[in-house]
């Protein structure tokens, strides 16, 4: 079983979502890096 600090279960839309993009990918991977995910 995995810790609870090790394991984030995400759900989103990125740029690359055709209909429902909010968010670009290096948008995400800096906030990512910032909460340490």
């Amino acid at each position: 079983m995995m810790s609870r600090d090790s394991f984030v279960h995400l759900h989103l839309h990125t740029e690359y979502s055709l209909l429902d993009g909010s968010i670009r990918m290096k948008e995400l991977m800096k906030k990512a890096a910032e909460f340490k995910m």
